[in-house]
């Protein structure tokens, strides 16, 4: 009989755990999908924590021997995070004198942000991407919280990427570019149109290089593909409403050492305080809801008229 009731307690218990499991995937399905059916930004938001660790600089150019260490030391999302750091993709690293390396190098390339985890002057933002000059590096924001962050190589100094807010418009997964036809610009979102200014993935090497445009890894750039909304429009130039906004701010010291170079010294160099980013945002956010509100006003309406 002891033996039965323990048998008996044991398969309470297995089916309890089945069942409890079942009710929690249940929820974690409605919580990472919207109204509309696509993935919610807020379920990727983790908690991570912040990297606290020294840096240290290797030099690569030239010495065989320190690249096959480093190609073969680390793990590929460790050497993604490294890249990362440097302003580099896999292709270009071999070509810069060296590299800014983490003491210890976590796989979570959000553990190494920049940019503040959480900012009180976006919370009723639903959705911003905010591109630092000074630092070349991008972040997603929703609601206040920090939700990527990635390298980019912004305008060179000939052809500077202008700051300001502004929208992403319009979006293509493979688009020539206006300057050279012989530039495909994959994960193409632009965000001035008659400037034929946007983000897409293109090469990185770890300095503003491009024509004006934001460019980014592969990873980063489908993720915005993703991310962003893209205007509202009737016909061909009847802007019913914009779409996510973009924040490109500061400038970058073409004639100065490599920002994140620094981090060796002070691995606090590159933070970006939240009354740094505040100060850059202030101005803006009376526009950003304004639009904000016309555009959910719009898609209210035209919800409506569906019905």
């Amino acid at each position: 009989m002891k033996k039965r009731n323990i048998i008996l307690f044991c398969i309470f218990f297995a089916v309890l755990g089945l069942f409890l499991e079942s009710c929690r995937s249940d929820k974690q399905k409605d919580e990472t999908v919207t109204e509309d059916g696509q993935p919610d930004p807020l379920d990727s938001i983790s908690v991570v924590e912040k990297y606290d660790g020294g840096y240290r600089t290797i030099a690569v150019k030239g010495n065989d021997s320190l690249t096959n260490v480093f190609d073969n030391r680390y793990t590929d999302e460790q050497r993604y995070v490294i890249l990362a750091l440097n302003r580099l993709d896999g292709y270009r690293y071999r070509s810069v004198d060296s590299l800014v390396v983490p003491d210890s190098t976590w796989s979570d390339i959000k553990s190494y942000s920049p940019f503040p985890s959480e900012l009180e002057t976006l919370k009723d933002v639903n959705k911003i991407v905010i591109f630092s000059y000074p630092l070349q590096a991008f972040a997603a924001y929703v609601h206040g919280k920090l939700l990527r962050w990635g390298p980019t190589s912004m305008g060179r100094k000939d052809a500077q990427t202008p700051t300001g807010l502004h929208f992403a418009n319009w979006k293509k997964e493979e688009h020539i570019s206006t300057v050279d036809d012989e530039w495909l610009l994959k994960w193409n979102f632009n965000i001035m149109n008659k400037e034929g200014v946007g983000w897409h993935l293109y090469a990185l090497p770890g300095i503003p290089a491009s024509h004006s445009c934001l460019r980014l890894l592969e990873e980063d750039a489908k993720y915005l593909y993703s991310f962003a909304d893209m205007w509202l429009i009737e016909g061909t130039d009847n802007i019913l409403a914009q779409g996510t906004p973009v924040l490109v701010y500061g400038a970058y010291d073409f004639e100065g050492r490599k920002p994140w170079m620094a981090l060796a010294g002070n691995p606090k160099a590159n933070d970006i305080s939240v009354d740094e980013l505040n100060q850059e945002l202030q101005p803006h956010i009376a526009k950003i809801l304004e639009e904000q509100k016309k555009r959910e006003t719009v898609e209210k309406e035209s919800t409506s008229d569906a019905s």
